[in-house]
């Protein structure tokens, strides 16, 4: 994994990003695996004491630092929490080969101090009342999630990403359950409408029948599905203009 040409050991480096990865924030810095071991060091959010040593051992380690930003919610989630501060994260490279930072992945032996990560910035708009916790996430899509020790500051014995999450509010589960019972009622009402004017309809027409009926007295016959109205047929007897016979 090639990203310079001639580093300086313990400078941070920042690594470019695509556009379409606006607001990801990627630093790598390499070191020497004994000045490590004597003096550890802190590099954005986090704190490395000394005494750890990379596993399995090499000459120089570089480690890549990662801040999510505003894309933290997008790629990690925790269920029944909710995110109030950026998913940051670190890993550690094999980075022996002075002009590459490595692709076998190191981990971390601690024997002191555990890591720990600050987060400068806690949004407590969400849950102001809620306790905040402390979530580990795996590579592998598993979260794991602890106290604070002290406020703003996650401690980790491991790499990884972290951030701090709170219980989601009764409120906005109420929120979802008021909308899509809002949802179900409207679509019910409309339903009960179209039934009603249907019965209004039928009724109708049922009195207007009747009404006929009553108005004209005719009698009424059948062809094939239709009512027809039908008058009596009573034949006109015959009668003479006068009385005169010739």
């Amino acid at each position: 994994m090639a990203i310079w040409a001639h580093p300086r050991t313990g400078t941070l480096y920042s690594i470019s990003l695509p556009a379409n990865f606006s607001g990801i924030e990627v630093s790598v810095v390499r070191l020497r695996s004994g000045q490590f071991w004597a003096t550890g060091k802190n590099f954005s959010f986090f704190q490395i004491p000394p005494r750890i040593m990379p596993t399995p051992y090499a000459k120089r380690i570089a480690i890549m630092y990662q801040n999510l930003g505003n894309w933290s919610s997008y790629y990690f989630k925790v269920p029944g929490y909710k995110l109030v501060a950026p998913v940051v994260g670190f890993v550690a490279y094999d980075s022996s080969n002075s002009s590459t930072i490595g692709n076998r992945k190191v981990k971390f032996s601690i024997m002191g101090r555990p890591i720990s990560v600050h987060f400068p910035l806690i949004d407590r708009r969400e849950g102001k009342n809620a306790t905040p916790k402390c979530v580990k996430f795996g590579a592998d899509g598993s979260f794991t999630l602890r106290n604070m020790n002290k406020s703003h500051v996650c401690v980790t014995e491991g790499q990884g990403h972290f951030s701090v999450v709170v219980p989601k509010t009764r409120a906005e589960g109420r929120i979802r359950f008021w909308v899509l019972g809002f949802s179900l009622g409207f679509v019910g009402l409309v339903f009960m409408g179209l039934i009603i004017a249907a019965t209004f309809r039928r009724k109708k027409m049922r009195g207007m029948e009747k009404q006929t009926e009553r108005g004209v007295a005719f009698d009424t016959f059948w062809i094939g599905g239709s009512k027809m109205p039908s008058a009596s047929m009573i034949r006109t007897q015959p009668a003479l203009e006068n009385d005169y016979v010739p």
